[in-house]
């Protein structure tokens, strides 16, 4: 029995997330009354996935960040930040975008058993590093799931059709000016992330910072959307210009992360 806990308890969390995706749908906030209850049921489902992916990633040898926890983990910060700034009350799409997502990663640790230790997770310096890389995550792909409906609003208002669900949204310059303080706060956490790797490296993870596949793309990444933000405050670029390249700046950094992890775990099993 409590062998299964763990796996019951990474279930329901799926199950609640599901749940709310689907009240995040415009068929169900037709009905009006079931947003009401799309932000206590997110608090709930983050509760318990913070209890579940806790015991899973925290071992007695260390912090386990396999492919499999850090997806879950990673996808839980996307809906704490989405809930926690008001997104999924205030554009309920975003969370029909991000909530699918955590639904799934969610089950992931339980149907997985794959482990990675993480062998300098121990130090707090480097425990703080990946806290705020992960989170940094996180809010670039809330920010590309609010910069995909925003696009989408846009152009059925260019097209004079109706947008569906029955909450009206905010105005769409302010949702996006949210957007853009949203990538500036992921931008400066990322700076902080690739900063203490390159230059404090040998203290946080007892080696030099190396030429690799994860730190070229994720400095790609950070290139990319230090272009966005000044293309943003010189030219005003927004819209399917500023999509494009929000995109691309979260595909690099899901790649330099996410994929690295894969090749390392799945292809070359290390």
């Amino acid at each position: 029995m409590a062998e299964a806990l763990p796996i019951l308890l990474h279930v329901a969390v799926a199950l609640l997330y599901a749940v709310t995706a689907w009240l995040c749908y415009p068929s169900a906030r037709a009905s009006g009354s079931a947003t009401r209850h799309v932000s206590a049921l997110v608090a709930g489902a983050l509760l318990l996935h913070a209890v579940g992916i806790a015991r899973a990633v925290v071992t007695p040898a260390g912090l386990d960040l396999s492919l499999a926890n850090a997806l879950s983990l990673v996808a839980g910060l996307a809906v704490l930040v989405a809930w926690a700034t008001g997104l999924i009350r205030a554009l309920p799409a975003v969370g029909a975008v991000v909530l699918p997502v955590a639904a799934v990663t969610a089950l992931l640790p339980a149907l997985v058993t794959g482990r990675y230790v993480v062998p300098y997770g121990g130090a707090p310096w480097a425990s703080v590093h990946i806290a705020i890389a992960l989170v940094a995550y996180a809010i670039f792909i809330v920010a590309a799931a609010e910069a995909l409906v925003l696009t989408g609003i846009e152009r059925r208002l260019h097209r004079g059709l109706p947008n569906p669900g029955a909450a009206p949204s905010p105005p769409l310059l302010t949702l996006e000016r949210w957007l853009f303080i949203l990538i500036g706060i992921g931008f400066a956490l990322l700076t902080l992330t690739l900063a203490s790797g390159i230059f404090y490296s040998e203290e946080l993870f007892g080696e030099p910072a190396r030429v690799n596949y994860k730190n070229v793309l994720a400095v790609a990444a950070w290139l990319t959307f230090a272009t966005l933000l000044i293309g943003r405050w010189r030219r005003g670029w927004r819209g399917r210009r500023a999509l494009k390249w929000i995109l691309a700046g979260t595909l690099l950094l899901l790649l330099a992360y996410v994929g690295s992890k894969f090749v390392a775990e799945v292809l070359l099993r290390n």
